[in-house]
């Protein structure tokens, strides 16, 4: 499973069980709904760390990819780059 997945499947478990124990106490729902939210996204900076760092990581490695990608596409469309021998391109000798 990707850190993506699990960091907002726990992002989701924590809004879920903050609501949970704040059912019972009297108070308007959207107040109820607001308290939990902000209460689950203190105690996530916290407890899904890990998670997090990792999510971080694989995004940037994602985007180090695409930035290669596409320079490795730019260099080729601007024909930057020298043909191998057993590319059909390859018109020495």
């Amino acid at each position: 499973m990707s850190a993506a997945v699990k960091y907002t499947l726990g992002r989701i478990g924590l809004f879920v069980v903050v609501l949970a124990a704040l059912w019972f106490v009297e108070m308007n729902m959207f107040l109820r709904l607001m308290l939990a939210l902000v209460f689950s996204a203190a105690l996530s900076f916290f407890l899904l760390k890990g998670w997090r760092d990792e999510m971080a990581g694989e995004m940037a490695e994602a985007a180090a990819r695409r930035k290669a990608d596409k320079e490795r596409l730019r260099s080729a469309l601007a024909g930057d780059d020298q043909p191998t021998d057993d590319e059909p391109g390859d018109r020495r000798g």
